[in-house]
């Protein structure tokens, strides 16, 4: 288990890319937070570090949005 706290887009971003460039092959992470706290901006981080060049999107935006 591993706790961070981020005070800004930009450096919640900067650890997700952190993250992704530390991955390994078969590393589970889990996200836990409410609405609005950061998780896609640190999951669109982490995608850069892996090299992911697709957007990433809320899966939270869909659900409420009905699309």
């Amino acid at each position: 288990s591993y706790d961070k706290e981020t005070f800004s887009p930009e450096e919640t971003f900067a650890f997700g890319k952190w993250i992704g460039e530390k991955a390994l092959p078969g590393q589970v992470y889990t996200l836990v937070g409410d609405l609005g706290v950061g998780k896609t901006v640190f999951t669109q981080g982490v995608a850069e570090g892996l090299g992911i060049t697709e957007p990433v999107n809320s899966p939270t935006f869909y659900y409420y949005s009905g699309i």
